[in-house]
């Protein structure tokens, strides 16, 4: 997995060097960011930590037609880097007990969000979204390109507002 990880990493960089990169594969750069893993003790660190080291998907990524589930999960990552972003430093919580509880419950409000989109179109849905509950979380775990939240190095994430409002309930934990 590691060097599966770094290849794209190495692939990544080099595109983006070139001046392609993103505009003419954003389904290799997701590949080393989707699904995210579920936040754990063993995560939590470097998903408050290396955030803007993680890749980000704005529209302009992509091309103008097609690449319709790449938009769906590049948008499910962004939603999920910035509610990140509020549980580890946007006042929401306290100590790490509370930030786990606030980025697992992001995490699953991401992905929920993911899969209502991925219902509403003509195509195949992702794997993981035909589970229910648990099962589903799961699923979603099992297949996280990125488990320990890895950023790319030399990359700097642009900033990019969700499109979704979140809000932590603390009365959850």
């Amino acid at each position: 997995m590691f060097w599966k990880s770094t290849l794209v990493t190495t692939l990544i960089l080099h595109l983006i060097s070139l001046g392609v990169g993103q505009k003419f594969y954003p389904v290799v750069l997701l590949e080393s960011n989707f699904p995210p893993a579920r936040p754990s003790v063993y995560n939590l660190k470097q998903i408050c930590l290396y955030g803007n080291g993680r890749p980000r998907y704005p529209d302009s990524s992509f091309p103008s037609s097609s690449y319709a589930y790449a938009r769906r999960a590049g948008k499910a990552v962004n939603r999920l880097e910035a509610w990140f972003s509020r549980c580890c430093y946007g006042g929401l919580t306290h100590g790490n007990g509370q930030i786990l509880c606030c980025a697992e419950q992001a995490w699953e409000t991401a992905l929920s969000h993911f899969c209502t989109e991925e219902y509403s179109t003509m195509t195949l849905v992702h794997e993981c979204c035909e589970k229910k509950q648990e099962e589903r979380w799961n699923c979603f775990q099992k297949k996280a390109a990125n488990p320990f939240y890895q950023p790319l190095s030399g990359y700097r994430a642009p900033i990019i507002s969700p499109d979704r409002i979140f809000t932590w309930d603390p009365n959850t934990c």
